[in-house]
């Protein structure tokens, strides 16, 4: 049997200084650039990640298929993100769609 030599990795440990609260409490907060107070970046950071909570009734196949495909992520997650991509996918659509019909009635 011919015998292959092993490559060793190149160490890529990370050369940046360790973090300590004092460099968190030097931090300056900004939202869209402008500086911002604590409690100004938290308010922004809630309201980008603002979450409603409701009560929704899906078949059990539906729920069981994201629970097996979730893992460590969470089963809700993967349904918001999967509803999001739809979302997305169906507002590229009909704006494609919409300027393909502009530009086939321009000609």
């Amino acid at each position: 049997m011919k015998q292959t030599s092993i490559t060793k990795m190149p160490d890529i440990s990370d050369d940046a200084p360790k973090l300590t609260q004092a460099d968190f409490d030097r931090a300056r907060l900004r939202v869209g650039r402008k500086e911002a107070s604590r409690a100004e970046w938290q308010a922004a950071v809630r309201a980008r990640v603002a979450k409603l909570r409701i009560n929704i009734m899906l078949d059990a196949p539906i729920v069981e298929h994201f629970k097996a495909l979730a893992g460590d992520r969470g089963y809700q997650t993967l349904i918001n993100d999967t509803l999001r991509r739809v979302i997305e996918t169906g507002h590229l659509e009909a704006d494609l769609r919409r300027v393909i019909r502009e530009e086939l009635h321009q000609t």
